[in-house]
């Protein structure tokens, strides 16, 4: 290794029980809109993942940790004041590595996921652990009987790179607010942002050793261990579907607590009343945020056939006046996409469409230097074909026509998955009603916006199992024990 490739690496280190530690290899990681390296992590192995689930399994069962809420509640006050003392280092190192724009960072690449940790501190200074169900009379004896909600145990939290913070800290912040220990796994793409967390919670916080382990690799059997170890008891996975249906496989060995946020293909129905200005403008800066790589966006835009090329005509008026470029420059609203094989897999999923019989108004191209890929219309797209059906990853809609309300209910369901989707129109009641027929964990009526820490989020389908954030979040972590007394 170079002088310089050293100096990173000590920068950002693997956090295992209560040690910043190294491992002799190294895990690069680049910037994306460059395409150049911008760093390197220590990349973890087995061994690693064995000591990081030791370290988490002894500070469980031989420390207070799981039962003392009022010190947890003190670390995480610490860790939400250490947070926003580094925030500007965080910014900094998230539009370099992930690609966000610097504006994304005030919201929800950096900023909005700080709070979830205030969030789930303050909450844990007024949740109730104990539910009292009152007596019953059995066999001429009064028993008393109450619910104690105990942490589940040792977590494997596995994220992905999309918003590495956001998906830190709706698995970190609750599952420690709910009294477990925590093994944390970044994105290969994305090392150094989540190893950023596991340094300031070693050095500005009192969260004991072992309560905290946050590991960066590349290797497909560090995923495979922290799924399948005995001593694991909970795994929280967010990424890809296909690769949730493994891990949820590979845990029923042990039948460990899973839960699962996975793809998403959300659709945005613009109804026949509805201002088609404010959804094209809602569905055009929506699939180019990030440049489409979040699971909820709405993918799908839904028209009346009789408008669907006058939409079509506004969204590409739209996609002409998004900038793309340097993520520090206050101007750029779209980032690059986080690495070529994902910007590849983009450009194939378009070609193939317009092979299929879509028709491509504006983009299908990539742009340079590194992984951007322009703002991507397709038109008369057929709502089973495979643009229709698989989850993107990038800045490429597809406009589906139908028929009437009904109609678009139908496209809007046709998927296997149901995380999100948006519906436009003038009449706020027919808007809901629509709403509730769309089989999605969330959803927005006229550009509403559900997202923040006390709203839960996750889908149904095959968009997962389970809910991050919220006061369901907590509870993801809980285990529920039922006790009764026999009263003198």
């Amino acid at each position: 290794m170079s002088t310089q490739e050293q100096a990173v690496a000590v920068a950002r280190r693997l956090l295992i029980d209560g040690q910043l530690v190294e491992t002799g290899r190294t895990l690069a990681s680049l910037d994306p809109a460059t395409g150049e390296i911008y760093g390197y992590a220590p990349e973890a192995g087995v061994a690693e993942v064995d000591a990081a689930v030791a370290a988490a399994r002894r500070a469980f069962d031989e420390t207070d940790w799981a039962t003392n809420a009022e010190f947890r509640a003190h670390c995480l006050d610490q860790l939400h004041t250490a947070l926003r003392a580094n925030l500007e280092e965080l910014r900094a190192l998230t539009i370099a590595e992930v690609g966000a724009t610097k504006a994304l960072t005030h919201a929800n690449q950096l900023e909005t996921p700080i709070e979830i940790v205030r969030y789930y501190a303050d909450l844990l200074k007024s949740y109730d652990f104990t539910e009292d169900l009152g007596n019953i009379e059995v066999r001429g004896q009064q028993h008393h009987r109450w619910v104690e909600k105990e942490a589940a145990g040792v977590v494997a939290a596995i994220a992905a790179y999309n918003y590495p913070h956001q998906l830190a800290f709706a698995k970190l912040a609750p599952s420690l607010a709910a009294g477990c220990t925590v093994v944390l796994k970044g994105a290969p793409d994305t090392p150094l942002a989540t190893l950023a967390i596991g340094e300031i919670i070693a050095n500005h916080t009192d969260i004991p050793a072992g309560v905290v382990n946050v590991l960066a690799s590349s290797d497909i059997e560090v995923g495979k261990r922290m799924t399948t170890h005995p001593e694991v008891d909970v795994v929280t996975f967010t990424g890809s579907t296909p690769v949730g249906r493994q891990i949820m496989a590979a845990a029923s060995g042990t039948l460990k607590k899973v839960f699962l946020e996975l793809g998403g293909k959300s659709a945005a129905i613009v109804l026949d009343d509805a201002d088609f200005s404010l959804a094209a403008m809602f569905a055009s800066f929506s699939i180019v945020t990030h440049a489409g790589q979040g699971c909820a966006l709405t993918t799908r835009l839904l028209v009346p056939r009789k408008d669907h090329d006058r939409m079509a005509e506004l969204v590409a008026g739209n996609f002409a006046h998004v900038k793309h470029g340097d993520p520090n420059d206050p101007a750029t609203y779209m980032g690059p996409l986080i690495s070529e094989q994902q910007r590849e897999k983009v450009d194939g999923l378009v070609k193939r469409a317009v092979e299929a019989g879509a028709t491509l108004v504006t983009g299908g191209e990539k742009l340079n230097p590194g992984f951007f890929y322009a703002p991507t219309l397709l038109a008369n797209v057929d709502p089973d074909s495979e643009i229709a059906q698989e989850e993107v990853f990038g800045p490429v809609l597809a406009l589906i026509p139908y028929d009437d309300d009904d109609d678009a209910v139908r496209i809007a369901n046709n998927s296997i998955y149901g995380l999100s989707g948006a519906v436009f129109g003038a009449d706020s009641e027919r808007a809901k009603a629509i709403a509730r027929r769309i089989r999605t964990g969330t959803f927005s009526i006229n550009g509403g916006n559900y997202f923040s820490p006390d709203a839960p989020f996750g889908g149904y389908k095959q968009s997962g199992i389970g809910r991050e954030m919220g006061r369901v979040g907590l509870e993801e972590f809980l285990q529920l024990k039922t006790l009764a007394e026999v009263l003198p």
